[in-house]
């Protein structure tokens, strides 16, 4: 809760310095603290209940909201397609760490039937990201009956969110080598990697406290009225550089990485703590390319899923003075 406090307030500080806006980052903070609060007691109460009504809910809301649809409005040259295959990597977290719960084994294979469903459900809505990340999920998941030490899963987990990263900086400034480079570009889309080298110029202009939150669209060139736009880098790790400078970019990257630690300390078993870390890993990747933690669902549903994952599940015992 201190972090998460520190990363309102220096929220507040950075938009003070140069009049932002930081109501953003301020909801973002209040979803993840009132989804991690909510999935800690349920966690409890019903620890295989809840993430399975979570996944149903998290499947149902990629479905049937328009926000959050790949359909032909948000496609160009964006599109909001990162926040529907973040809620599909979510739900088939919580379907997989329900079926780790579960002790009856027809309804742990009904529920990793449903986590497969959801990576199919990606596919045919034409979110070829959501179906990756579901089936990405679901692999580790099944895998990590086998991990002898959560440790090791939680660090190769680390790695894999920071090598995401740093290609995504290394994109940016322009170091990546040529072959590799045009590949990704020419995946991302060239508009994409210009909004990134805006943050990044930004992010060099303003290292301290970077422009102030919200403000990335009045400052960036190829961020215009002409274009289609968010007025966001759809970067979290550039956002955060350019608008809140390195504090901001460390906060960040601490809050990922006390979820992982939290994940490693859980009461609850090594598969369920190696499930919801590829979930969340997940979730990094698709927010380190994209501007799926600007949903306040995305952000709620990372912290509901976080609260399943280490919630200690109550036993009804009671101590007797």
């Amino acid at each position: 809760m201190a972090l998460l406090g520190a990363c309102a307030a220096w929220s507040l500080i950075t938009a003070a310095a140069h009049d932002g806006r930081p109501e953003g980052v301020l909801l973002a903070v209040l979803a993840v603290v009132a989804g991690y609060a909510a999935g800690r007691i349920s966690g409890s109460l019903l620890p295989v209940a809840a993430p399975c009504a979570g996944a149903a809910t998290g499947l149902v809301l990629a479905v049937v909201m328009p926000d959050l649809s790949t359909g032909p409005r948000y496609t160009a040259p964006l599109g909001h397609a990162g926040a529907t295959a973040a809620l599909l990597a979510l739900a088939t977290g919580a379907a997989c760490c329900a079926a780790w719960a579960t002790r009856s084994v027809a309804l742990r294979l009904g529920l990793r039937l449903l986590a497969a469903g959801i990576a199919l459900t990606g596919a045919a809505m034409g979110s070829a990201t959501g179906c990756a990340a579901s089936a990405a999920v679901l692999l580790c998941s099944l895998a990590a009956d086998s991990m002898p030490h959560r440790g090791t899963g939680i660090v190769g987990l680390a790695l894999g969110a920071a090598l995401v990263a740093g290609t995504i900086w290394a994109i940016a400034a322009g170091v990546l080598p040529g072959g590799p480079a045009e590949a990704l570009e020419s995946r991302l889309t060239p508009h994409r990697v210009q909004l990134w080298q805006d943050a990044l110029r930004l992010a060099r202009r303003e290292a301290g406290v970077g422009v102030g939150p919200g403000r990335f669209g009045e400052l960036s060139g190829t961020s215009s009225p002409a274009v289609l736009s968010d007025d966001r880098p759809h970067s979290a790790p550039l956002q955060q550089a350019a608008e809140q400078g390195l504090v901001g970019v460390l906060l960040l990257a601490a809050a990922f990485g006390w979820a992982l630690h939290a994940l490693w300390r859980t009461p609850r078993s090594t598969p369920i703590a190696l499930t919801a870390g590829a979930a969340l890993t997940a979730l990094a990747t698709i927010a380190a390319v994209g501007n799926a933690l600007s949903f306040t669902t995305v952000t709620a549903g990372a912290g509901l899923l976080a609260g399943w994952a280490t919630a200690r599940p109550w036993t009804g015992d009671s101590t007797e003075p």
